[in-house]
């Protein structure tokens, strides 16, 4: 419903232009390695869209052997590696821990239960404000030498829908397409903050 993750893919790759990849990393994982068994030198780029950050993966070994290395399925500590939980150190106050451990399922599924609820009740000018920002990230690698990057993403940070999509109605439809769609995910997090409560 307007949540970044209802209409954009987890993580997208793409090879030049092209975006050749888009879903969950066991669903981009298997396309990239096909890849890379065909041409080891092809290139590909890999984004984490709700951070914009670009990722890198070993794709060496066999299809098991690279989601392995990226989801293991033996766990090596705390942790349950096969939903993606990952185990790290957090200090409470002795207080806190009596409160989360008299919670029914326990602290880490409290823990889990308090973040989703605060990633759900996030402000919608916040939301929007992480949108723009993994969106620029990802502008900035895929397409910061195109004409009117600058000028483009600071319409994206105004708010300026109808300048953001003229100023990159040239730049290559894939990159233009997902660039877009990013863009509305903010415009639609600012609108829902501003409906009444």
């Amino acid at each position: 419903m307007g949540d970044m993750q209802d209409n954009i893919p987890a993580y997208v790759a793409f090879a030049g232009s092209r975006q050749v990849a888009a879903g969950s990393l066991p669903e981009v994982l298997p396309i990239l390695k096909q890849r890379f068994d065909r041409d080891r030198s092809d290139m590909v780029l890999v984004f984490q869209m709700d951070t914009g950050r670009q990722l890198e993966f070993d794709l060496r070994g066999t299809l098991d052997e690279v989601l392995a290395r990226v989801v293991p399925e033996a766990s090596k500590g705390p942790g349950r590696p096969r939903l993606g939980v990952v185990s790290r150190e957090v200090s409470l106050l002795p207080r806190h821990w009596d409160w989360l451990e008299a919670q029914p399922a326990g602290a880490s599924a409290a823990l889990r239960r308090l973040v989703e609820q605060a990633i759900r009740q996030q402000p919608g000018k916040e939301r929007a404000r992480r949108i723009r920002e993994a969106l620029s990230r990802f502008l900035s690698s895929m397409a910061g030498d195109r004409p009117n990057f600058e000028e483009a993403c600071r319409a994206l940070f105004a708010g300026d829908s109808a300048r953001f999509a003229s100023l990159i109605d040239r730049w290559p439809k894939d990159i233009r397409d997902l660039a877009l769609c990013q863009q509305r995910e903010a415009v639609t997090a600012e609108e829902e903050a501003g409906k009444p409560g």
